[in-house]
């Protein structure tokens, strides 16, 4: 496979079509996979974070996410092919999970979110099966009884694709932490995109996802919350790709 040094982590070159043969393939090798899809505020969070960066490095797929990063490649000997964010990935997932008989849970979102969801989904997907959702209460993370309750309910249905929105990093180190007891062949870390499908938050429009403008639309939709992430943090990012690409040309 194409993965290739990218800053503080390792990227998976792969087109859309690419990324959805391999997990395609991965669920078919049935071993616990799990994807993430790295975002600016992704890289941030790796330059501090200890156990992000084990999650990144045990990661079976590193698909990139925003055209940011996509640019910040081109200052690079190697570009990166295109951006398969987690948002467009998803509903892809569900395509071919409808194709090929795939079962998919959902896990996150608030109450009723992964319902509508799930609604929404297989009214586009007619022959996609949804064999559970559950919305977890907030710090659910911290308390064992809703885990275990989780992992027996996620067991109990069999799914072979485990679609989790809980914000990053929780639902990669959630992934992480317990894959191995979910015994689903891949989990996905999809940020909103349980949102997205259930219509609860609207998308950028295509041409603002295509020009790297998607975090711009989520500001200015949701200023207090984004506020911080966008503004704040993410600039972090230049002072980190400089520190990168210095190393880069000292190699």
């Amino acid at each position: 496979m194409s993965r290739m040094k990218f800053l503080n982590t390792e990227i998976d070159n792969l087109t859309m079509n690419e990324a959805i043969e391999k997990i395609d393939l991965l669920i078919q090798e049935k071993k616990s996979a799990y994807v993430v899809t790295p975002n600016v505020d992704h890289i941030v969070k790796l330059e501090n974070d200890k156990e992000f960066r084990e999650v990144y490095k045990e990661a079976d797929l590193i698909l990139t996410d925003g055209m940011p990063l996509i640019w910040i490649s081109r200052l690079q000997k190697n570009h990166i092919k295109e951006k398969v964010s987690g948002s467009d990935l998803f509903p892809k997932v569900c395509e071919l999970a409808a194709k090929k008989s795939y079962k998919v849970f959902l896990l996150g979102a608030a109450e009723g979110v992964a319902v509508k969801a799930a609604e929404n989904l297989t009214e586009k997907y007619n022959e996609l099966s949804i064999v559970g959702t559950y919305s977890p209460s907030y710090g659910f993370e911290k308390n064992e009884e809703e885990v275990n309750n989780i992992i027996k309910m996620i067991n109990d249905v069999k799914p072979d694709i485990l679609a989790v929105g809980l914000g990053a990093p929780k639902q990669e180190k959630f992934i992480h932490k317990y894959k191995d007891r979910f015994n689903v062949p891949i989990s996905l870390a999809i940020g909103a995109s349980i949102d997205f499908e259930a219509g609860n938050i609207n998308r950028a429009p295509k041409w603002m996802q295509n020009s790297g403008l998607e975090w711009f639309y989520r500001l200015i939709k949701e200023p207090k919350r984004m506020f911080k992430r966008y503004i704040v943090d993410d600039l972090k990012i230049i002072n980190i790709t400089i520190k990168y690409y210095k190393k880069g040309s000292r190699n």
